[in-house]
Formats: structure tokens, sequence, C-alpha cells
């Protein structure tokens, strides 16, 4: 059940890997005069920063780190509150609680991303930065959202780790917040089999972020020492992860011209939606294409679609749904993490995960994804196309959703 990258695995992944399998160099670290270094993970790191127009990335260990070194480059850490949506994945979540910090969870809209109007109704004197999540590669309504940050006095950590590839208003997503992050995981648009990247346009906020995924070292081709701005852990990403996620970045742009390509040829298939079925709602046309949400407007209706598929709605969808994710929810936060950090301000549970999300709950359950790239029964979206599925796929697939229809 892989995502888009995938399936686009080749040649080019081949020849990076055996380029250091040839020196065995597996370390990001090494001299740069030494010909068996092959600085993978510093090339990815430059042109990702460039690829998505930020001045710096940092390469970790998956997204989850990635969304950590933010946490931490930004100084946001025990009994600070962070507003997250409630339609994301756990990981959103698990990052804030193991650095303490407070996820103080907002509404989505028929976009699947959170509602502005609610982000603004969730701020309080505590809060000090929000999540927007970049839900399914449809990109958060960044206008209002950045507007309401600026407005409020908080910061903007863009969560972009399904979205690799989307723009908003002509700029690629990861440009807009303070700091961004990225997953390579097995089922994101492109992949390493794990990995993640952090990117900012702050020099002084990169160095935290190094720091924090390599025990305090400053940025280098070597372990540095210096006068560290933070205690930091081990994130690091190797070359072999860095030369499988080089590869795929030189294809990111092809693969999301394919997917918007192969959901647009799926939906002229579709044809007429009837009435009480509509598209989620786009921010903005230049998503990744990677699913295809459709919003019916009955939550019965829905079901019965969902069943003639072998599929579900999207209330049904594991880790990606506040309400299912009882690691959190069965719990009040955040003591009940293995962290270190024990907030006096919350002890005994003023934050409860297991209050209901009206809004939210009514749009997911009448929401059911199609495949265009990423296949997933966890997300919901194991009935679809894939990336390389043929016209005829195509067709197949979509007569079955109109049969269903």
């Amino acid at each position: 059940m892989p995502g888009p990258g995938y399936y686009m695995f080749g040649d080019e992944e081949r020849k990076e890997l055996l380029d250091v399998m040839e020196y065995g160099h597996l370390s990001r670290y090494g001299d740069p005069a030494d010909k068996r270094f092959k600085q993978k993970v510093l090339t990815l790191e430059k042109e990702f920063a460039a690829y998505v127009g930020t001045k710096r990335a940092q390469a970790t260990s998956g997204g989850t780190a990635a969304l950590m070194c933010s946490f931490a480059a930004l100084g946001i850490g025990p009994g600070d509150e962070v507003v997250v949506p409630c339609y994301m994945f756990v990981a959103t979540l698990s990052s804030a609680l193991q650095m303490g910090v407070i996820p103080v969870l907002a509404e989505i809209d028929e976009s699947l991303t959170l509602d502005p109007d609610d982000l603004e109704r969730k701020i309080t004197a505590r809060t000090k930065a929000v999540v927007a999540v970049h839900t399914l590669g449809n990109p958060c309504d960044m206008d209002r959202i950045t507007a309401i940050a600026k407005k409020r006095g908080i910061t903007v950590i863009e969560d972009a780790c399904q979205a690799a590839g989307a723009s908003y208003k002509g700029k690629k997503v990861g440009s807009f917040g303070r700091t961004a992050a990225f997953s390579l995981n097995i089922y994101k648009t492109i992949t390493a089999g794990d990995g993640g990247i952090m990117v900012t346009d702050d020099d002084e906020l990169y160095r935290r972020a190094f720091a924090f995924t390599d025990q305090g070292y400053d940025p280098g081709f070597s372990p540095r020492m210096g006068d560290s701005p933070i205690v930091g852990i081990n994130l690091r990403m190797n070359e072999l992860t860095g030369a499988v996620a080089l590869a795929q970045l030189r294809k990111l742009d092809a693969i999301v011209q394919k997917l918007r390509a192969r959901k647009k040829t799926l939906k002229e298939q579709i044809g007429e939606l009837p009435n009480g079925v509509k598209y989620r709602r786009l921010n903005d046309p230049e998503e990744c294409g990677t699913l295809m949400p459709l919003i019916f407007d009955d939550r019965k209706k829905a079901e019965k679609f969902a069943e003639g598929l072998d599929s579900c709605t999207l209330t049904r969808t594991g880790y990606h749904v506040y309400s299912n994710l009882t690691q959190v929810r069965e719990q009040r936060a955040p003591s009940v993490f293995p962290c270190p950090f024990e907030c006096p301000l919350y002890k005994g549970g003023a934050i409860d995960y297991n209050k209901a999300m009206p809004q939210s709950d009514d749009i997911l359950s009448r929401t059911v994804n199609i495949s265009v790239g990423v296949v997933d029964g966890g997300l919901g979206s194991g009935f679809g196309i894939n990336i390389l599925s043929s016209e005829e796929e195509i067709a197949i697939a979509a007569n079955k959703i109109r049969e269903s229809l």
C-alpha cells in the first residue's frame, strides 16, 4: 500500500545507491576532499531547499523528527500550546507531545484542512504556533492562516509531510511558515522508505535544528563542538537514505504532473457527479493530486457508496482522525507520555482530547477517499488507481465508482 514515489523507483535510485555503496561511506559526515564521500545528504538538503524556495533544509530520520526539530528550533516547549487540525496524522500530535507541547485541536472545513475560523477561536494567551497541515496533499488556506497568525502574534509551522510538490498561489508549500516539515516515508509523494526534511529561511533556526538532530553539534562536514544553542538527540539521516531521496526529489515535478493528469482523466471518465455528491474543496488547484475525496450530503449515502468499493468513510480511517487516537483520547496530555517534562498548568488534564469536534465529525462521516497515487486502506483509499494505471485501468475504476454512485 505505497505512495506514488514507490512506483517510480528505477535506475536513478539504483545509481545513487551504488554510488554510495561503491566506497561504503554511509555517514552524512565526511571530508569534502575525500572522493569516497559522496555527500548525498548534503546535496539533498541543498536541492530540497532550492526546490521549496527556502534558504535552508535539514535532513532528519523522519517527518515526525522534522516536526520535533521545528518545535525545538522555535523554542516551543513545555506548557506552550499549538493549534492543530483534528484530521491529520497522529505524528502531528505525538511530535508536539513528546516535546512537552500541548496540541489544541481545531475543526477542519470541506477542504479537509484546518478551518481558519476555528483556528482563531482556539488561540489563547498560551498559544505559540499553529501547525498548518496540508492534509492529503491539499494546501491549507495559507492567506487566512498567515493573516490570523500575524494578527494574533503566533508562529506558523507547516506540516507538509503529505504534500511535497504542492503549491499555493504560485509558491511551494513549505515556504510560508517559519519552519516546515516533510516526510519521505513509503506512503508519501516521494519516498526513501523513511526520512524527513525540515526547511526554514532563518539561519539561527537552522542552526538550532541541526543541533537538535545531532547532540548539539554545529552544522558542518563533521561533528563540531561549539557554543551549542540546544540539547540535541540523534535524528540524523544517513547517506543511503539521502541517495534514494535525492533521486526521488529530482523526479518530484514529474510525479506530481503524472498524478494530476491521471486524476483529471479519472474525473472525466466518471463524468458529472449526481446531486448530493461533490469533490472536496481545493484551496489551490496545484495540489498534489494523490487522492480524490468525495463528500456526500448524507452520511448513510457515503457509507453505502464506500461499501460498494469495499472501503470506508474517513471517520474510520485509523490514526488520521482524532477520535480514533486511543493513545491520546483515552488519556489526558501531557503527563501520560514518556516525556521528562511536567507542566503544572495542565496537571490533572486541562486539555480533554475526548471532546467532540462536531463540524469535523460531520464532514468526515460523509467523505470517502479514492486513490490516485496513495493506495492505503488505512487512509480509506484502498480503492482507486495508482500513478502507473493505464487508460483501461482508469476506465475500469471510473466505471466501478459510477456504479457505486
